[in-house]
């Protein structure tokens, strides 16, 4: 899908900030509130933005300190539908937050939260490694997070504050 210039300016504002308000954002790139409006439903209903988002530090939450584990995983492809289908299966699981497929030794890159490193050894053991097609895993448990998605979670003396980066 091409994307005019006013579209592709609208898509970087909301990828920096998806809770600015739709009139600041047609006084940035000099539209009406209207057609601002009108771009960004067109944008939804066309799957281009495809969510909103919010970055949050669960370690400053007592109680909600998941652990996060990314898997890098070697599958064996299927005739007519290579990847796709074995990825499909992997992340209607509720623990994956994410699949990806990846050049190099493995095929997927799947990033799993559990309430504890027991909870994702489970998962790999039980669910993850006995789908037919997985040839082996290798599992990597995040132990701090300094960015995600574009965030920093940024580590000062009071470790209390997150600074979004520009």
């Amino acid at each position: 899908m091409f994307l005019q210039e006013k579209e592709l300016e609208i898509l970087e504002i909301l990828e920096r900030n998806s809770r600015i308000a739709v009139d600041v954002i047609a006084k940035m790139v000099d539209l009406s509130l209207e057609e601002t409006t009108a771009i960004i439903n067109k944008l939804e209903q066309e799957k281009v933005i495809v969510q909103y988002g919010t970055a949050i530090n669960w370690k400053k939450v007592d109680g909600h300190e998941n652990v996060t584990a990314m898997i890098d995983v070697k599958v064996t492809p299927k005739r007519g539908v290579g990847f796709d289908e074995i990825a499909e299966r992997i992340y209607r699981f509720t623990e994956v937050k994410s699949v990806y497929l990846m050049s190099g030794a493995y095929d997927l890159s799947v990033i799993v939260e559990g309430r504890s490193m027991s909870e994702i050894a489970y998962f790999v053991s039980q669910k993850l490694s006995t789908l037919d097609s997985v040839l082996s895993t290798t599992t990597h448990f995040i132990l701090k997070k300094y960015k995600h998605d574009g965030t920093i979670y940024e580590q000062g003396e009071d470790d209390r504050r997150i600074v979004v980066s520009p």
